[in-house]
């Protein structure tokens, strides 16, 4: 029997659509689409792209998908291509556009799922690039549980300039220094011309790299598939090769769930707080686990940062890029390290192999220092912190990786938007020891959980970072970085704290108590009216609507598939 009759007698999927003379009519249509007998008698593999020129990050998976269609092939199955969105953070940071990241992020999901079970599809491959393709790809995965996998675009090259590598956190951070005048017209003009030299998702331990790390981990995207940069010369091969394995995983009967345990979250959620990585994987990682069906709870993040140090030097916290990492071994050598020292469970993965076997196959580039050691970590906990108490009784999350204080103790300044704060911001207004609470921008309230890259990247420009604190009911980039805490919960749409809190309130953080807490008498007050309720709700109606009604907390992922 030929390759492509492998699964010639077996029941499969796209029977449904392929199989009797009652799908006659489904298969003249299909034949009008170049599909033939033999066609019929293969899988049938759904090359889901989220390719849009609109951003670096996906506007080369239109011909990355060329391979991995020429893999799919060679394996015995049949291509089927469809397209859905995405919604590029780092344009949309900032502004109200922002609003529709994490939305796009379930918009994403259900059409997979749709596109995918619409039509009785054997399995599936999804390229991605920007933030929220990764774990919506993942969570359609788990929602589904047909064979499949995940294919990372890469990360972008460095950008060069004023004698330094760039990133866009470089870029974000200029527009402080700028207002602060510490930064003259020409230098901020090189910045932002000379930060992205082309495609590839943004260049630190973001949230894209971040969630693609997590991936490989997790079992559900082939090890070092990622890690092979945007542009480079391999990139090809490697989506040639998970177009062979996505086919391989339908022949085997190889589904998502089976790489989704607690064991595998906990080994992703450890390589996330080792790297010091992005506080939307906790959103992200807590989806996904919701949709597999598998118990988590975002305390993981704040045991696994007392489990191991962060070992490896990668901005936002440190000074390298992505593509170091690559150079340097990447997630493997990663990986072996958390291996070697105790810190990961062997899991299956979709090679095949168990994440042990593929991280035994890491090679290290002999003098690199951006993988480091145990011995000599870039610090001595992992990246993330769960913190609860009076302000937060649900939870907050606090990335650790880019402050040095343990206790953090302010009188509040209350803003009741993420613009409200940058104007004051722009304006130098913001003093140090001050706690910044941004509230309103919750997944209910924003609607749509904004990042407050914008704020805290211009206080980072002005050298505030890590001299005031910033509390919000919203998120963070990956690249924010100084006493930032987001994902206060409840939020303050849902009656939490967080909106009772006045101007002048002292609010004290204990990052080793896990606690914030505050002086003011919480339960007396009413909870201040969101100013800007009226306009968002004349704005931001449709999908923005219908996630504020359907939304969870933060605390559990932020999901729109759960009944609370």
């Amino acid at each position: 029997m030929g390759n492509s009759d492998l699964m010639a007698d077996k029941s499969k999927n796209s029977d449904a659509i392929t199989k009797g003379d009652a799908k006659a009519p489904a298969r003249a249509m299909l034949r009008a689409t170049g599909l033939g007998d033999d066609d019929f008698k293969k899988p049938l593999i759904a090359v889901v792209n989220t390719y849009s020129n609109v951003t670096p990050c996906n506007m080369h998976l239109g011909d990355l998908a060329a391979p991995v269609r020429e893999g799919v092939r060679a394996a015995g199955g049949v291509p089927i291509d469809f397209n859905t969105i995405v919604v590029s953070d780092g344009i949309t940071m900032g502004g109200a556009g922002m609003r529709a990241s994490l939305i796009s992020r379930e918009c994403i999901a259900d059409s997979i799922e749709l596109a995918v079970r619409g039509h009785s599809l054997d399995g599936v491959i999804v390229l991605v690039g920007c933030d929220k393709t990764i774990p919506a790809a993942a969570m359609a995965l788990a929602r589904m549980n047909i064979p499949g996998l995940g294919f990372y675009g890469g990360s972008i090259m460095p950008g060069h300039g004023l004698g330094k590598d760039l990133s866009i956190q470089d870029v974000f951070e200029a527009v402080g220094a700028h207002a602060r005048g510490v930064m003259s017209d020409e230098d901020f003009r090189t910045v932002e011309t000379k930060a992205c030299p082309g495609a590839g998702a943004c260049g630190g331990q973001f949230t894209a790299n971040t969630m693609a790390m997590a991936l490989s981990i997790l079992g559900l995207s082939p090890m070092g598939s990622g890690d092979v940069p945007a542009i480079h010369k391999d990139k090809k091969a490697q989506g040639e090769r998970c177009g062979r394995i996505a086919v391989d995983l339908v022949k085997q009967g190889v589904r998502p769930r089976q790489f989704l345990t607690e064991e595998s979250l906990h080994n992703a959620v450890i390589g996330v707080t080792a790297s010091g990585g992005s506080t939307n994987a906790v959103l992200h990682l807590t989806a996904i686990a919701a949709e597999a069906g598998t118990p988590f709870s975002i305390d993981t993040f704040d045991s696994a940062s007392d489990e191991a140090p962060v070992i490896v030097d990668l901005k936002p916290g440190g000074k390298y890029l992505a593509f170091d990492l690559f150079k340097a071994g990447g997630t493997r050598l990663f990986g072996k390290r958390l291996k070697d020292a105790g810190k990961l469970k062997d899991t299956p993965t979709v090679t095949g192999r168990s994440l042990f076997e593929e991280l035994d196959a890491a090679e290290e580039t002999p003098g690199q220092d951006v993988v480091l050691s145990f011995d000599k970590p870039l610090k001595a906990t992992g990246g993330l912190r769960v913190l609860y108490g009076d302000v937060a009784p649900e939870g907050a999350v606090l990335k650790t990786a880019g402050y040095a204080t343990e206790v953090f103790e302010g009188p509040a300044r209350i803003f009741d938007s993420e613009e409200e704060c940058f104007a004051v911001v722009e304006k130098n207004g913001i003093s140090e020891g001050e706690v910044i609470i941004i509230r309103n921008e919750g997944p209910r309230g924003g609607p749509g959980m904004r990042e407050m890259l914008a704020v805290t990247a211009a206080l980072a420009g002005q050298g505030l970072a890590g001299k005031v604190a910033l509390i919000t009911d919203g998120r963070f980039s990956g690249a924010s970085h100084g006493f930032v805490i987001g994902h206060c919960s409840p939020e303050a749409a849902r009656g939490g704290p967080i909106g009772k809190l006045r101007d002048g309130d002292v609010i004290r953080i204990d990052v080793n108590a896990r606690r914030i807490d505050t002086d003011a008498d919480l339960a007396a007050r009413e909870s201040a009216p969101d100013k800007g309720a009226a306009a968002k709700e004349e704005a931001f109606g449709g999908a923005f609507k219908k996630y504020a009604r359907l939304v969870s907390s933060a605390s559990r992922g932020a999901v729109t598939t759960l009944i609370e």
